[in-house]
């Protein structure tokens, strides 16, 4: 209640931000070639509990010096990620879809043990937010521009960009001197009057001899295949997180399949906190899983894409606590799920079995089965039924018994 309360007035007073000098990143490929390029300006305001049981704003900007660990590049996928002060980062995940390519997804990741940004901070954790930025459409060999301010909003993050100049899946080791601006950089310009020419009227048909069109109902989607997806620390050891599913999503009524086929799976292992990335060629899909050393939950769920139609979305729930089991073990449910994550996102999930943290060998651990998946209950409720029936059945015998003695003696 205070960290809400702190943040809504901190937006109320309209505290200025500090000014940010501009960070510039040029990350190279495996050749030592410039493959993705990035100048931009980021602010952030993060609302956070103190100690002393209220919640206060810190902000601050995306320093100067920043490393880029952890970027990647590829001919269809790159990843930008900026390191900065103590344990912070930021970055943008690239997705190439034929001449254009766009940023699907933002991540901030913050770490309230730095009392530098975080004084007094009640917690020592790592927390990560992901956002859907509004960058879209941008023509390959080219660089996107934006030099207007987009403020990126989430629960407990505000995120503000601008004079930004980017270029992913860069050639010939140089950035392109052509650009991509933003809407909110391009001048509008007013519309000149449309001049209608006079027409002859058509002659009117009968409308009770035209025949309504027939219109053909979508089939309902097939089951999802269940996909297999694995995390490991680093290429040489075995699997730290592990998770089998099929996923169909649907948004606004719009249903989608996530395909196993040509979906890479990624993430990271941590102690309290891991994830799993799941990339395919229609939807990005992150899962966040936690822990409290008892038990381990989905505590957070993202997922974009694009529908069938070419209607974008993007839709987040950070606090949801799914998929529910001991830490060391697997959280399993092969019958069909279905969840609410957001007002327009709904998934149904089926063979699901998790095990985000505690693997060993890559194997799954022992399973805690779902309630829906959970027979045993069963026994005591047929038995139950069974003899609530007999029961019923000498009820009934008697009185009908009594009912015929009853009537003898009468005749008698």
């Amino acid at each position: 209640m205070y960290r809400y309360a702190a943040f809504v007035l901190f937006l109320a007073l309209g505290i200025a931000f500090q000014l940010s000098h501009g960070t510039e990143v040029k990350v190279t490929d495996k050749d030592n070639k410039l493959c993705l390029y990035a100048k931009l300006m980021v602010n952030f305001s993060v609302s956070y509990d103190r100690t002393d049981n209220t919640s206060a704003p810190a902000e601050f900007e995306l320093p100067d010096k920043v490393t880029s660990d952890g970027s990647t590049c590829d001919t269809t996928s790159s990843n930008l990620k900026i390191n900065f002060g103590e344990g912070h980062s930021w970055s943008m995940n690239f997705t190439m879809n034929g001449k254009v390519y766009q940023i699907d997804t933002i991540t901030f990741s913050y770490n309230l043990s730095d009392a530098t940004v975080f004084p007094k901070a009640s917690s020592n954790e790592t927390l990560s937010v992901f956002v859907k930025p509004h960058i879209t459409d941008v023509d390959v060999n080219t660089c996107y521009s934006c030099n207007s301010k987009e403020m990126i909003e989430s629960e407990l993050v505000n995120q503000t960009l601008w004079d930004v100049l980017i270029q992913a899946f860069v050639t010939n080791n140089a950035t392109s001197e052509n650009i991509t601006s933003c809407a909110a950089d391009v001048p509008t310009t007013s519309v000149a009057p449309t001049t209608h020419a006079t027409s002859t009227a058509a002659p009117v048909t009968n409308a009770s001899s035209t025949t309504p069109p027939i219109t053909t109902p979508t089939p309902p989607l097939p089951t999802p295949a269940t996909g297999e997806y694995i995390v490991k620390s680093d290429e040489n050891s075995t699997a730290c997180l592990m998770a089998n599913f099929g996923l169909q999503v649907t948004f606004k009524q719009a249903e989608m399949n996530l395909d196993p086929n040509g979906t890479k799976s990624s993430g990271s292992c941590g102690v309290n906190v891991s994830e799993l990335v799941l990339e395919s060629s229609t939807m990005t899909v992150i899962l966040t899983f936690t822990n409290d050393t008892k038990k381990f939950r989905l505590h957070a769920l993202n997922i974009t894409g694009k529908t069938n139609s070419g209607v974008s979305f993007s839709e987040v729930n950070t606090n949801l606590s799914l998929w529910e089991a001991a830490v060391g073990s697997s959280y399993m449910c092969n019958k069909k799920q279905n969840f609410t994550i957001t007002s327009l996102l709904t998934i149904n999930t089926f063979n699901l079995q998790v095990q985000p943290f505690g693997v060993k060998k890559g194997v799954f651990s022992t399973a805690h089965e779902c309630s829906l998946d959970d027979t045993s209950i069963l026994i005591p409720i047929i038995v139950g039924a069974a003899l609530a029936g007999l029961i019923l059945i000498v009820v009934i015998a008697y009185v009908i018994g009594r009912r015929k003695t009853y009537v003898g003696y009468q005749t008698l």
